[in-house]
């Protein structure tokens, strides 16, 4: 037996739109046209080989007064090729965002519903 890879991360968002928004507009991600009913919002969104599924259900967790940095809290990392431009992107929209403390080339800020983001500089593969 072996795990061979992520295949999704599911995060919980109020409005599905709205995180639809985020993620493919600030961040680029493609929307995933091909979602099964499953009785409930929601939609997927592709990640190279893998994929986000937001879900539009009730949040347990308070989106509201969560750690001021992201990573002190838990968070979806994203490999990223331009970071700058997600900076610029984020600026433009004025989302707060913080740098990583450990000097690394990488920033945390948190989507609409609170859920933190690491975007994380890396050389393309």
């Amino acid at each position: 037996m072996a795990v061979l890879s992520m295949h999704h991360v599911s995060l919980l968002v109020a409005d599905t739109q709205a995180a639809v928004d985020f993620y493919c507009n600030v961040l680029g991600l493609p929307l995933c046209n091909d979602r099964p009913e499953l009785g409930f919002p929601g939609a997927w969104l592709q990640v190279g080989e893998q994929q986000i599924h937001l879900l539009e259900l009730p949040n347990p967790d308070p989106v509201k007064g969560r750690p001021q940095h992201g990573g002190r809290d838990r968070h979806t990392a994203f490999a990223v090729d331009n970071l700058a431009a997600i900076e610029a992107e984020l600026e433009k929209r004025q989302l707060e965002f913080s740098r990583s403390k450990s000097g690394r080339a990488a920033i945390f800020f948190r989507d609409p519903d609170g859920n933190g983001i690491e975007c994380i500089e890396t050389a393309p593969v």
